[in-house]
């Protein structure tokens, strides 16, 4: 004010805030989240920066336990899954069987075939619509013939040369087929759209096999049935044997040759795991017998079923091949000169849950006594 002495006092500006010692703002701030996290039922200190054992969820947008799309980008490295298998190596490898098979019917395969289609004859049930998915696709369209009483049919493989080669084979079939290319991992079928899923000799190739079988499942309509053969552990233990003795003579060490299959006691756990009900596995192991390991080596590529694991050694050295062949003959050759090679084919049964399937009765419902049972047919403990 203008003649007034002295100085005024000075005020406080409006907008300052108020200053808290450090460890009060830390306090605070720690009651605030309890309060807030109390409402979510989770009582307890909530850690302000991540610590090494904190996680990040993603909410994956397919049915694969996979977690991601295969592209590459930051989805995709997100994903937890190992990888075991090359999918993109193994295209190629189904791309060079299509050619190699082309207009030829392998014995193997339409016999592991003919044994997976001939379930179908066990069901009084029909299954309007059906899918095929990778394996030996020729053979079992081939080997069909009516069963099942499918009229819809969907081929669909990895591959689009095998798609082709399926599609220009000369079969006389009244069932309505049609080509698609995709993955078993990744399987672009609507929920509750197809009766029946045939797999012959392909889903062991999926990095995430469990997963796979859960799509499969979800895409079933209900009571809609499951069919897969796989190849199992005991597979080529032959080669298995030659190649561990060759690289361990030759290198000094044992490099991944062959692939890591599934046991027979997995089976029933991945039906289960994935949902199936009615679960059933039995096991045939087939005997093919070839002139040489080299001839042996010539059919697995024919069949696309060459090494495909991701963390492969890339290099066979010359002298490690010619090594185990020399191995392999003189360990298994027969008294005709020719060399076995084993092939454990599992097959699998499974039905999606439906009303009319029988269920197990409630846990303490029996009405008779197995003590009872033993006495009166004589048995003794």
């Amino acid at each position: 004010v203008a003649g007034c002495e002295g100085r005024l006092p000075q005020t406080k500006p409006r907008n300052t805030v108020r200053r808290f010692p450090v460890e009060r703002r830390k306090r605070e701030r720690e009651r605030e989240m309890r309060r807030i996290n109390s409402l979510f039922g989770r009582i307890g200190r909530v850690s302000e920066k991540p610590t090494k054992n904190s996680h990040t969820f993603f909410a994956a947008p397919s049915f694969s336990t996979d977690g991601g799309y295969g592209g590459g980008g930051e989805f995709q490295q997100s994903s937890s899954r190992v990888k075991i298998f090359d999918r993109d190596l193994k295209r190629i490898h189904r791309d060079r069987a299509a050619w190699l098979s082309r207009h030829k019917n392998d014995t193997f395969l339409d016999a592991v075939a003919e044994n997976l289609l001939d379930r179908l004859e066990d069901c009084k049930k029909s299954f309007p619509s059906a899918l095929c998915l990778g394996g030996s696709l020729a053979a079992v369209k081939r080997l069909l013939r009516g069963r099942g009483g499918i009229e819809k049919l969907i081929m669909m493989d990895t591959s689009y040369d095998m798609i082709k080669s399926c599609r220009d084979a000369q079969e006389d079939s009244l069932v309505e087929t049609s080509y698609l290319v995709g993955d078993e991992e990744f399987l672009p079928i609507k929920e509750s759209s197809v009766d029946l899923i045939i797999s012959s000799l392909g889903l062991h190739w999926t990095n995430d096999l469990p997963g796979s079988m859960i799509q499969c499942k979800l895409a079933l309509k209900p009571d809609g049935l499951f069919l897969a053969a796989i190849l199992g552990g005991e597979t080529l233990k032959e080669l298995r044997i030659a190649c561990t003795l060759a690289h361990m003579e030759r290198e000094g060490g044992i490099s991944p040759r062959l692939s890591p299959l599934a046991q027979v006691r997995d089976a029933g756990n991945l039906l289960t795991r994935a949902g199936f009900s009615l679960p059933g596995v039995d096991v045939d192991e087939y005997v093919v017998k070839y002139k040489s390991a080299l001839d042996l080596i010539d059919h697995l590529r024919a069949m696309g079923e060459t090494n495909a694991l991701l963390h492969r050694n890339k290099i066979l050295n010359r002298e490690t091949a010619l090594a185990t062949a020399a191995i392999y003959d003189s360990m298994f050759a027969t008294e005709d000169g020719t060399v076995p090679a084993t092939f454990q084919v599992i097959y699998m049964t499974g039905w999606r849950e439906h009303s009319s399937h029988p269920q197990a009765k409630r846990r303490g419902s029996a009405t008779v006594s197995f003590t009872d049972l033993q006495k009166q047919f004589g048995g003794q403990s």
